[in-house]
């Protein structure tokens, strides 16, 4: 019989969480404003979902109509945000995420996300998760995913080097964006499995995650 492959582990020192798809399932928000605003402007919804994970949303805008000045974009991408902040019917934790982020409490992890922190702390509450301390939010930074800031600010704030931290994002935008910072990356969910991620979990209930003496995390990709 061949020889059973154990499951992977990754060694780390600091956690850099994306939010939406990554702990937050806000998909059904996601879907309904962008969907709305494509047809709006004339767009097809379903090849505008394509792009709309991982990016703040001018940069979004920016993709889909690359003709359209860049103030129009922000001053939808304000509007974008309001109605996304009011909406939060059927956001929930993804599986896995109350106990993941339990676990992780005493460690050192941050949060990377597009979503401004209005944004982030609706989305955060409506799922029931803690809303980390360190924090990387879109008016943090200049540019959005896939450009590299946002993670290594995550990583500067927490005192670690980015080859020091792993990544747990859902997009390609994102994971883009982790590997341009030169972090390892934990593909969360279904976008992440074709995107070739260092390790790939359906949830988050596939990940344990423990801490040894000298300050190194461990996270074991449950078979």
């Amino acid at each position: 019989m061949p020889a059973t492959v154990p499951p992977p582990v990754l060694t780390t020192r600091a956690l850099l969480l994306d939010m939406d798809g990554t702990i937050v399932n806000s998909d059904a928000v996601v879907e309904r404003c962008w969907r709305a605003w494509a047809t709006e402007h004339g767009l097809d919804p379903d090849e505008a979902l394509k792009v709309v994970h991982g990016r703040q949303g001018y940069a979004t805008m920016a993709a889909l109509l690359p003709d359209r000045p860049m103030e129009q974009n922000h001053a939808d991408n304000r509007v974008m945000l309001a109605q996304e902040t009011a909406d939060t019917e059927g956001v929930v934790p993804v599986a896995g995420a109350p106990a993941f982020m339990a676990a992780i409490a005493g460690l050192p992890h941050a949060l990377v996300t597009s979503a401004d922190e209005v944004l982030a702390q609706a989305r955060m509450t409506a799922a029931g998760l803690p809303m980390p301390q360190t924090r990387v939010t879109a008016e943090r930074v200049g540019a959005s995913k896939p450009d590299p800031e946002g993670f290594l600010k995550g990583a500067a704030e927490l005192g670690f080097a980015p080859a020091d931290c792993v990544a747990f994002e859902d997009s390609e935008a994102g994971i883009e964006a982790a590997r341009s910072a030169g972090m390892r990356v934990v593909g969360v969910g279904p976008r992440a499995s074709a995107l070739a991620p260092d390790v790939h979990v359906q949830d988050l209930t596939r990940l344990k995650v423990t801490q040894n003496p000298d300050g190194t995390i461990h996270l074991h990709v449950l078979a």
